[in-house]
């Protein structure tokens, strides 16, 4: 089973999605991000569950929808290390290492 980290990018997205949602709905923000969480954790056993984005010499960028926002991810040889989470409208292309 794969080990998960959250990088210090993906926190801060993750926290900007709450205080955004969270304007108008605490409860729907403890849910996207809860759902997010959730989601992410899928990846332990199935670390290859997102559609592969492009290679990378350090591992492959993966993406795993959740409703509106896509997680971006990268497998190494242990853990999954989670890039960020982005909003669909986004281009990810601007945020992604």
């Amino acid at each position: 089973m794969a080990k998960i980290r959250w990088s210090h990018e993906a926190e801060c997205w993750l926290k900007e999605i709450y205080k955004y949602i969270g304007q108008d709905n605490l409860s729907a923000a403890e849910k996207v991000v809860a759902g997010i969480f959730d989601k992410t954790q899928i990846l332990r056993d199935f670390p290859q569950l997102g559609h592969k984005y492009r290679e990378e010499p350090e591992g492959d960028i993966r993406i795993l929808l959740y409703g509106h926002y896509r997680i971006a991810y990268m497998i190494t040889e242990d853990s999954i290390d989670i890039l960020g989470v982005f909003h669909g409208a986004l281009d990810i292309e601007k945020y992604l290492p």
